[in-house]
């Protein structure tokens, strides 16, 4: 099951904000959005751009974005503009046991998730980084464990270089 918000802008969305809300289920074959049986049709015209036609109705989207680890999107629907973020199951067991996930932190600094070696930085002091960037590479057993950015930020100073042996929890870099 998921649960879809829908909004006219992404700043709606991720703050609950949400215009509309559908719940899309599979049972057996069939997919429902809500209680309605999906019997429409999706035609692929092109790269992100499908025609879909349900209950008499023919829309034309253009996925224009889409961030799968945040599960949102950005579709343009028949000329209009609309923001979605989705839930799955887990995410709804979680925020139904009060475990909700923080939408924005501030990065402070980054640590050493196990004692490793350092065998290559990708940032350097100043940098911007974005959620999801590269920013060094850890070799732990034998792995390469490639450690990204979980928000965003400016970066402040580095403290490891390449080549230098670490400890579990030692800060590897810290942020402005």
């Amino acid at each position: 099951m998921l649960k879809i918000a829908v909004a006219d802008s992404a700043d709606s969305v991720e703050t609950s904000g949400a215009k509309d809300t559908f719940d899309i289920h599979q049972k057996k074959e069939e997919w429902f959005i809500g209680e309605d049986l999906f019997d429409g049709d999706v035609v692929a015209i092109g790269q992100n751009r499908f025609h879909i036609i349900w209950k008499n109705k023919s829309y034309n989207v253009e996925v224009i974005d889409q961030n799968t680890a945040e599960k949102t999107a950005h579709l343009l629907i028949n000329g209009q503009h609309y923001h979605t973020k989705s839930k799955d199951r887990l995410d709804l067991l979680l925020e139904g046991m009060g475990l909700h996930n923080s939408a924005t932190h501030k990065l402070n600094n980054i640590k050493a998730p196990m004692p490793g070696l350092i065998q290559s930085v990708a940032v350097s002091e100043g940098d911007m980084i974005n959620k999801g960037d590269t920013l060094l590479v850890l070799v732990a057993m034998k792995m390469e464990n490639v450690i990204k950015s979980s928000g965003s930020g400016v970066v402040k100073s580095l403290k490891v270089s390449s080549g230098e042996i670490v400890e579990k929890n030692q800060v590897l870099l810290e942020f402005q």
